[in-house]
């Protein structure tokens, strides 16, 4: 009788495209997808048609702005791709998503001046030990060396980069490959598999001077290989191909392809590399502390407000089983799904290795692990969002949609975690941050599409203070007879400035009882009030405010006289003190490659700047970070011009630092600026 054999359960693996804005990484995606026969035709970014990009944003900017997900069997695998943002603005997304697949492919142009654009992705992977892959797309179309690419890529990556191929060329053009471990050549078909060559007789100096470098860079892993070669001994392949798995796995070296993912190229090469030598789940799993054979535990590396299905947690599942209509402990799935760009695909249940989305889970956060009673823990080394490094202020074009604005950004801030909202008490503004005005944008275009509220957005205002120079004595009365109880308050004064910083404090030097002991506070209290906007129109800080002498009415007085007085008095008298204008000045830190520290000083001038000092910036090499001071009211749009500057890759942090004294036309233009405010 013949025993029925169960089949294997199957194997759940995901791969993340990450990369530069513009270096092809969802036209990647589409080649993947036709060669694995996901999809008929491969579809185009031009042409809006692509599985990714689905959204009205992403397809009206021709820009990855948010993970793109989608499922696919090669051979005997399931696999999902996530197609991760360029844009350093969306970072965040493209960060979380890594942190949960099983290997990362960074895609790059064939273009040594633009490697440096490479150097914080590829970092993050070093420090999350995520293992990751190099291909190089757009090869057809270049004439580059690749031994002068791959020095300038070197530069930016902490792990060897190990050359797999070379290239055989056909005048100026890339047609085809030989594959240093084999040695079989290969010429490129459109959007087909090669088809296998004998190789051309000038490339084989370069295929042996490739495959020594790639088995030295080996053998600096393992002693067994390294003796080989000082005995001239040649590995067979399929111990390379061993020893390349396990070190790629390890994140111990970083295997480089190249190809066009617009026309096929290349792309059955990456296939097999990722089957055979990328991790399988349980290594990701592990990495983030979790046990692959555990009870259930799934990661949320994305949160979706979706207008059917309301609130979508998109999880990766380490191990158990989530079925759907299932409870965890108070937790209830309402609805399991598997995504497919813009599509969901309703799913009964999914395992583990699996990526779904997990509807209305309402109180789970991105970046949580759900486990099997239902609780939630922050999972481990999950990346904080970086700073914010630009702000809106937001207006209301209907009052009415006030409560709906409030939800509505909780909303935007749950799916896209870098975004952060602010009420600033200062300026009073309501304002919306984050890392640029795009991402900025696509917010508020969310808002008015998804959500129905529509905002108008204007540059956050400069929270100036102003402060005197120069004490004075005040006495002030106020009296008024209405019939029956009338309002007396007399009182005398002296105001005088404050270190920079000290605030305000106040003196009560009455004796005698000129002033009653219960009024005290409410002359405090209309002194306090009355600071709220001084001569030049802005609230003042750091001076003492001193009672020293005053009389009241037996019947007349009362606490409301008393505020009413002290606010005279403050209005009279600070307009004699000599009042100055003070701008807040902020503490900036920038970190750029060395190559672009004269643009960087060029900037900080150009903004009424001052550079403290520069030294290299620890843990990256020939990177500097330069400390300087800036007045906030030139900090709008660093980030675009920094960025600007340095290939997208300059970054910096800001602080309050002091407030400082400003004057000449620029106080001037400030002041008027601000009465015309007022008066309007």
């Amino acid at each position: 009788m013949r025993m029925s054999q169960e089949r294997p359960a199957p194997r759940y693996r995901c791969a993340a495209l990450v990369g530069p804005y513009s270096s092809g990484k969802t036209t990647l995606m589409e080649a993947l997808l036709h060669s694995a026969g996901a999809i008929p035709r491969k579809g185009s970014v031009a042409q809006k048609n692509t599985v990714g990009d689905a959204s009205p944003e992403s397809r009206a900017r021709q820009m990855t702005i948010e993970p793109n997900l989608a499922s696919c069997r090669y051979l005997d695998e399931d696999w999902t791709l996530i197609d991760c943002s360029g844009s350093v603005e969306l970072a965040q997304d493209a960060m979380a998503a890594l942190m949960v697949a099983d290997i990362a492919v960074v895609v790059a142009e064939a273009d040594p001046d633009r490697a440096v654009i490479l150097a914080p992705m590829l970092r993050f992977l070093d420090e999350h030990e995520i293992p990751h892959i190099l291909f190089i797309n757009k090869m057809d179309r270049t004439d580059i060396r690749m031994r002068d690419l791959l020095a300038a890529l070197q530069q930016v990556s902490a792990r060897p980069l190990l050359l797999r191929e070379v290239p055989i060329r056909d005048g100026d053009s890339v047609s085809g490959y030989v594959d240093l471990v084999s040695g079989r050549a290969y010429k490129w078909r459109e959007n087909q598999s090669s088809d296998l060559i004998e190789a051309p007789g000038d490339i084989k100096p370069r295929q042996d001077e490739a495959r020594q470098t790639l088995l030295e860079s080996l053998a600096d892993f393992d002693d067994a290989l390294l003796e080989q070669l000082l005995e001239d001994k040649i590995p067979a392949p399929k111990e390379i191909y061993t020893q390349l798995t396990r070190d790629l796995q390890q994140d111990l070296i970083v295997p480089v392809f190249f190809g066009s993912a617009e026309h096929g190229n290349g792309v059955t090469r990456l296939w097999k590399a990722l089957r055979h030598e990328a991790p399988a789940h349980d290594a990701a799993a592990t990495r983030l502390g979790y046990d692959a054979h555990g009870g259930f535990a799934a990661t949320v590396f994305k949160t979706q407000h979706q207008p059917h299905t309301g609130k979508l947690s998109l999880a990766r599942i380490w191990s158990g089983r989530l079925a759907d209509n299932s409870n965890l402990g108070s937790r209830r799935i309402s609805g399991l799904y598997r995504l497919k760009g813009g599509e969901n695909q309703k799913l009964a249940e999914a395992g583990p290795g699996e990526i779904v989305g997990a509807a209305r889970l309402d109180d789970l956060a991105t970046g949580q692990t759900l486990r099997a009673d239902g609780t939630a823990e922050a999972t481990w080394n999950w990346p904080k969002p970086a700073e914010p490094v630009h702000a809106v202020a937001l207006s209301l074009s209907d009052r009415k949609d006030d409560v709906k604005l409030t939800t509505s950004l909780t909303k935007l801030c749950e799916e896209d975690t870098a975004l952060s909202v602010h009420h600033i008490d200062a300026t009073g503004e309501l304002t919306l941050a984050g890392q640029g005005d795009i991402q900025l944008q696509i917010a508020v275009e969310r808002l008015k599409s998804r959500f129905n509220v529509a905002v108008t957005t204007v540059p956050t205002r400069t929270a100036y203070r102003e402060t005197i120079r120069r004490p004075t004595k005040q006495h002030s009365r106020f009296k008024r007879q209405t019939g029956g109880h009338g309002q007396f308050a007399d009182i005398q004064v002296e105001i005088r400035p404050q270190p920079r910083g000290a605030g305000f404090a106040f003196e009560n030097k009455v004796v005698g009882g000129a002033v009653p002991k219960n009024y005290i506070p409410a002359v405090e209290a209309g002194a306090r009030e009355a600071m709220n906007r001084g001569p030049l129109g802005f609230p003042v800080v750091d001076l003492v405010v001193a009672l020293t002498d005053g009389q009241h009415h037996a019947v007349d007085s009362s606490d409301q006289a008393f505020r009413t007085v002290a606010q005279m008095a403050m209005a009279e008298g600070l307009a004699s003190c000599d009042p100055v204008l003070l701008e807040p000045i902020q503490a900036v830190s920038i970190a750029v490659p060395a190559e672009y520290t004269a643009k960087v000083h060029a900037i900080v001038s150009s903004r009424r700047g001052q550079i403290l000092g520069m030294t290299a910036r620890e843990g990256w090499t020939g990177w500097d970070l330069i400390d300087c001071q800036l007045p906030e009211a030139e900090m709008h749009g660093l980030a675009v011009e920094l960025r600007s500057v340095t290939l997208g890759v300059g970054s910096f942090t800001a602080r309050f630092d002091h407030l400082q004294e400003l004057m000449g036309r620029i106080a001037e233009h400030v002041v008027e600026e601000r009465r015309r405010a007022v008066a309007a």
